[in-house]
């Protein structure tokens, strides 16, 4: 991997997070087998031996909110704080999407002021669902006007959904269920018009688009059924995915990355480790298919490796 690597998709466990995720029952969040081990040292280690110069870190699944909305404020203003601690301590190595206590949508949109305003955030993070309002409910319009007035990235990462415990069939979430579950809120997302309504919105969705990129033609064929006579025009999915920006976090090579490539612009490609949550051997795997895969051609991968997220981000390119 190039050494000027920008990794769109880490993310970050401080031990004050660890303990809130334990005592609020998520010794196994979304299934998976244990809370998986970071630490600063252990992140840039990881990131040398990922070739990765600057990282953006973010909370992951299941976010900061465990049913106690005083509770949930506290802790995105604790993990945001911790995240500007670290893009100060190490420069130029990292930098944070801010996590929102939704649904709390008044205090989201207080932490996300000060998130952006005080420590510098370069984005937010959503969840694909929080306590069950998903990305298209107007409830977050405000977030997302925010979002847009101020030109910043809005980083999307799956949840489970309310109704996991029998749709996963017992397997971890994260092998099946965030695809379908990241499937299900981007579409919502766009069937809602939020695009339309904020195109300068800057939206990564995570893991190749997930289902998006085999499924955006059959979405299509079926948006006639939720037109009515005189009304409105749905928005085109074929569109959004123009629009939209990709991490290619997981393993989409070659199967998922050359669908994706159909439905994008090359330019909204963006690479992402996913660790601590993938181990670092897969996460070295997946950099080295990435490499040599001959689905990205070498001007697409150097995009995609570093140029895109600068664009993005216009920080990352003064910084690296």
């Amino acid at each position: 991997m190039n050494a000027t690597t920008i990794d769109v998709h880490a993310h970050y466990v401080p031990d004050f997070y660890r303990d809130a995720l334990l005592a609020a029952g998520h010794s196994r969040p979304d299934g998976i087998k244990a809370i998986p081990e970071w630490s600063e040292k252990l992140a840039l280690e990881s990131m040398d031996r990922l070739g990765v110069k600057t990282s953006l870190l973010s909370i992951s699944s299941p976010g900061v909110h465990f049913g106690d909305p005083r509770a949930a404020a506290e802790l995105a203003r604790l993990v945001n704080e911790e995240g500007a601690r670290l893009t100060t301590a190490h420069p130029g190595r990292f930098g944070f999407f801010a996590s929102l206590p939704l649904p709390d949508v008044d205090a989201a949109v207080a932490e996300l002021l000060y998130a952006l305003d005080e420590l510098h955030a370069d984005g937010i993070v959503l969840e694909t669902n929080h306590h069950g309002v998903y990305l298209g409910d107007e409830r977050l319009e405000p977030i997302y006007a925010e979002a847009a007035r101020r030109n910043t990235v809005v980083f999307v990462h799956p949840t489970t959904p309310a109704e996991a415990g029998h749709l996963a069939l017992g397997y971890p979430r994260p092998m099946l269920e965030f695809m379908f579950e990241t499937t299900r809120s981007i579409t919502d997302l766009v069937l809602s018009g939020v695009l339309e309504r904020y195109p300068e919105l800057k939206v990564i969705v995570p893991h190749a688009g997930a289902a998006l990129p085999v499924l955006a033609g059959r979405i299509e064929l079926l948006l006639p059924l939720l037109s009515t006579p005189g009304g409105p025009t749905p928005p085109s999915v074929r569109k959004a995915l123009r629009q939209l920006h990709f991490d290619l976090a997981g393993a989409p090579v070659p199967e998922l990355l050359g669908a994706l490539l159909e439905v994008t612009d090359p330019e909204h490609l963006h690479y992402g480790s996913d660790f601590p949550f993938t181990p670092l051997e897969a996460a070295a795997q997946l950099a080295d298919t990435l490499a040599t895969t001959d689905r990205l051609t070498a001007p697409v991968r150097a995009g995609m490796l570093c140029g895109n997220a600068q664009a993005l981000v216009p920080r990352l390119a003064i910084t690296s």
